[in-house]
Order: C-alpha cells, then sequence, then structure tokens
C-alpha cells in the first residue's frame, strides 16, 4: 500500500500532466487560429505565443522545434476534420460526403490549406520532423475511404470496374491537388463541388443540395 506522501506525489504528476497538455492544446488552437487568419507566411510564432500569453522560447518548450510544432498544429486540425468524417459511421457514404464537407470548410481556413499543403511537399525528406507524421496518416485514410468505397461495392453502388483501394488513391490525390489549385486561384476553382463531381462519377449516392 502506498504512504499518503506517495499518493501526494503521484496526483502531483497526474496534475502537472494535465496541465502541460491543456498547455499543449492551448498552444496548438492558437496556431490554427493564427494560421488560418494570417496564413503560413505572415503568421508567426510570436503571434501564437501572444494568444496563449506565453514567451516564443516558453512556448517551444513544449515543442522540440518550430517544425514539430507545425506538424503537431496539423494533428490537431485532423482531431477537428473528424466532426466532418466520423469514426465508424454506419453509412459508408457519410465517409464520402464527409469529405466534401470538409473541402468545403477548407476554403474557409486558406492558411491552414497552405501550412497543409507546404508542409507535405517538406516532409517528404524522411529526416523531417512531420514525415511520420504524414506517411501515417495517408495510410490511414487510405485504408478508411478504400474501406468505404469496398462497403460500397458491396451494396452496388460503385461502378463494377472500379477498385475500392485506387479509388481511395484517387480520392486523395484529387483533395490535394484541388488544395494546390486552390491555392493558386481561388476563383477558377470550387473543391467542394469538383469532389461531389468525382464522387457522382463512380458511386451511387445522394449529396444534400447546396
Amino acid at each position: 500500500m502506498r504512504t499518503s506522501t506517495e499518493r501526494s506525489r503521484a496526483r502531483g504528476k497526474r496534475g502537472s500532466y494535465a496541465k502541460t497538455e491543456a498547455t499543449r492544446a492551448a498552444i496548438l488552437d492558437a496556431a490554427l487560429e493564427v494560421f488560418a487568419q494570417s496564413g503560413f507566411r505572415s503568421g508567426s510564432l510570436r503571434d501564437v505565443a501572444a494568444k496563449v500569453g506565453m514567451s516564443e522560447a516558453g512556448m517551444l518548450y513544449h515543442f522540440p522545434s518550430k517544425s514539430a510544432l507545425l506538424a503537431a498544429v496539423l494533428e490537431r486540425r485532423d482531431e477537428h476534420a473528424q466532426d466532418f468524417v466520423p469514426l465508424g459511421t454506419h453509412d459508408p457514404a457519410d465517409t464520402l460526403r464527409g469529405l466534401v464537407d470538409l473541402a468545403d470548410y477548407n476554403a474557409s481556413v486558406p492558411g491552414v490549406v497552405e501550412l497543409y499543403c507546404i508542409l507535405s511537399a517538406e516532409a517528404t525528406t524522411p529526416d523531417h520532423p512531420a514525415h511520420t507524421y504524414f506517411v501515417t496518416r495517408y495510410e490511414d485514410t487510405r485504408r478508411r475511404v478504400s474501406e468505404a468505397f469496398e462497403r460500397l461495392r458491396s451494396e452496388g453502388r460503385l461502378r463494377v470496374e472500379i477498385d475500392p483501394t485506387e479509388a481511395a488513391v484517387a480520392t486523395l490525390s484529387m483533395m490535394d491537388g484541388l488544395q494546390v489549385q486552390w491555392l493558386l486561384d481561388r476563383d477558377a476553382v470550387d473543391m467542394a463541388e469538383s469532389l461531389r463531381g468525382f464522387f457522382r462519377s463512380i458511386v451511387e449516392i445522394d449529396f444534400p443540395a447546396t
């Protein structure tokens, strides 16, 4: 049995961990807001630190480098993205509808889209701090979208000549490519509508009226 001193120390450790996690979450939410409003180039770490009321050095205490912070920001964005593409949905078509909703939402946060595009290109280098994040993210997303297409095929709603895995790869390629084109000319590209049109060409599902 632990002594009262040992129990107190354990509670202290748990309390310290919870405080650290809360601070990290506050930093990441502030960073998301800064980059969404100001863009990847204009948004600064100083702006992020000011939002959470700490110094830039104090903020970076929670992250080993600026690149690691930015990768963690994208992970935080992925957590929010689950509101659009929920896990374990009953209808596989909801996964595709959620991706369209996510593309529509992304058009409201250009700075975060810019951050994603820049870091994903830089992280192709194996020693980049965000390399593992992007490798894992693509693996997980391909799997989830492929499973949705597989279920749609079993229900007779996917064109017979379409391979579910290839459809998932094409979906991610299209989403990433649309983001780059949209950043270059936002008036020429409607990310959500283009993605919706792609899905309509290969699956039989209904989309809410826009």
